[in-house]
Parts: structure tokens; C-alpha cells; sequence
């Protein structure tokens, strides 16, 4: 265990995405304790008022704080890029194994699917699901973009299944009667956690591109609010016909901010992973 977190430590890109990232998560657990959220509201204050002592980040055309707009939205955006890139990674993670493990027509399928899924144009199929859907919520957003979060997971977890089940303590837990989901659990899975790490990441970072995406052209969850839906509404509103500069900046700042989280920390992931495979090679 000491090993592991000596390791961690020197990866200082890994550790300054995991950072930002919680101190990102962190505004909406402390910001509401910061900042009056109720300000939030449409109508709440007067409209179209730059920044000054009382509104730090000024207010819409809706009569919206933007700073309290900002504190609820940017934890909303983070659950549904989590939570599309578990589903994703859950899905992804269980048909590579399958495929990795039990090889033949399984893996033939599933690589099929997988392979054809990709060139499939994901921006597309994600507009024609989010105009279908009746009354879009945070939950609905995220497993819309999870349907198409899965790919990238497989392929991975799939590859590293297939080095994996081919070295020599596997063939030895197999000598020693261990086998089927058994010899899964026990000697692939505690050797994939890094690879499901990284495809994790992987996967939260194309779902948050996706989702901002979707919630820039009003696809996004209508009565709430998230990072996507601000910069639609300051479109839809002209904020920089207006100069409304202070309406669409800290959303884009934000989602920045949560890009360079992800990439850091995928780019550190990556960095461990290859000083592992280096030292077991």
C-alpha cells in the first residue's frame, strides 16, 4: 500500500486533476453556505447588472445572480459527466471482459458492436435521443450520453484482458483449480482497477464534451441549472451582442477549468500506467 501512494505522490499531474476536480465538486457542498443559491432564481434580483460589491459576477437577463447561478450549475454538470461515465465504464468494463476473457464468436461480437458503435456519428444520435425525450432531467441527460460512453471502456478493458490472461500466473491460479468468474475476481480484476481508472476518466471527459455540447444547442435539462444550459441561455438572450461578458465567461471558465481536471489527471493516469509497464517488462 505504501508502494502504491509513494507512487501516486510523484505523479503530480495525476494528483493536480484529482484536485481541481474535487475542489470543482467541492462548490456545491461549501457554496451554498458561501452564497445565498436563492439568488439563483429567475427574477430574484434586478436584471443585467455588471459586476459590482452585491453581485460579484453581476446578473442575466432573468434576473439570475451569476455567481449563484454558477455554484448550482457546476456541481450539476459534474454529476451528469460521472455519472454518464460510470454507467459507460460499467457497460464498457463487463463487455471487455467478457470479450477478453472468453475469446471465440463472444469477443467477434462484441468487437463487431464496439467497432461499428464508433462510427457511428455520436453527435448525431445524441440530438435525435434528446429532442425524443419529453421532460429532460439530470438523470435522463446522463444516461443519454452514457448510451454512447461504452466504446472506448471495451476496447481498453478488452485489450487488457487479453495480455492479462496470458501470463503466467494466471496459468498457475488455473493449476491450483481456479477458474471462471472466480480466477475473474481474484487475479484479473485487481490488475485491471488501473486500466478501469483510466478509462473512467476517459469515459467522464468525452460524456462532459457531449453534454455541454447537447446543453449548448438547449438539449439539456430545461428547469435546471448546469454549465451547458447558462451558455445556451446567454446565447439565446445575446449576451455578447449585449457585452454581457460577465454571463458567459465564468461558465466557459468553468468548464475549463473542468477539462484541464480531467486531462491532467488522465495524462498522469497514462503516466502511471506506462512507469508500471515499463517495470514489469
Amino acid at each position: 500500500m505504501s508502494a502504491v501512494l509513494a507512487r501516486l505522490s510523484r505523479e503530480r499531474l495525476l494528483l493536480f486533476g484529482l484536485l481541481l476536480i474535487l475542489l470543482l465538486a467541492g462548490i456545491g457542498w461549501l457554496g451554498p453556505f458561501l452564497v445565498d443559491t436563492r439568488l439563483a432564481e429567475i427574477g430574484a434580483t434586478r436584471a443585467r447588472r455588471p459586476p459590482d460589491m452585491l453581485h460579484w459576477l453581476g446578473t442575466d437577463t432573468q434576473g439570475r445572480d451569476v455567481l449563484a447561478a454558477l455554484v448550482k450549475a457546476t456541481p450539476k454538470t459534474l454529476e451528469i459527466g460521472l455519472l454518464a461515465g460510470l454507467i459507460g465504464l460499467s457497460i464498457g468494463g463487463t463487455l471487455g471482459l467478457l470479450a477478453g476473457y472468453l475469446r471465440g464468436g463472444v469477443d467477434a461480437l462484441i468487437r463487431t458492436l464496439a467497432d461499428i458503435a464508433m462510427t457511428i456519428p455520436a453527435i448525431a444520435v445524441l440530438v435525435l435521443v434528446a429532442t425524443n425525450v419529453r421532460t429532460m432531467t439530470v438523470e435522463a441527460m446522463a444516461l443519454i450520453v452514457a448510451g454512447l460512453a461504452w466504446m472506448y471502456p471495451t476496447r481498453a478493458i478488452r485489450a487488457q484482458t487479453l495480455s492479462l490472461r496470458e501470463l503466467a500466473y494466471v496459468d498457475v491460479a488455473r493449476l491450483n483449480g481456479i477458474g471462471g468468474l472466480q480466477l475473474v475476481v481474484t487475479e484479473l480484476l485487481p490488475n485491471l482497477a488501473p486500466y478501469f481508472a483510466a478509462s473512467f476518466v476517459t469515459a467522464v471527459s468525452s460524456a462532459m464534451l457531449a453534454t455541454v455540447g447537447l446543453e449548448a444547442l438547449g438539449l439539456g435539462p430545461q428547469n435546471e441549472l448546469t454549465l451547458g444550459m447558462m451558455l445556451y441561455w446567454a446565447q439565446y438572450y445575446g449576451a455578447v451582442l449585449r457585452g454581457m461578458w460577465w454571463w458567459w465567461t465564468p461558465p466557459v471558465a468553468a468548464i475549463a477549468l473542468i477539462f484541464i481536471g480531467l486531462l491532467s489527471a488522465s495524462a498522469g493516469m497514462d503516466r502511471l500506467l506506462n512507469a508500471r509497464t515499463r517495470t514489469e517488462g
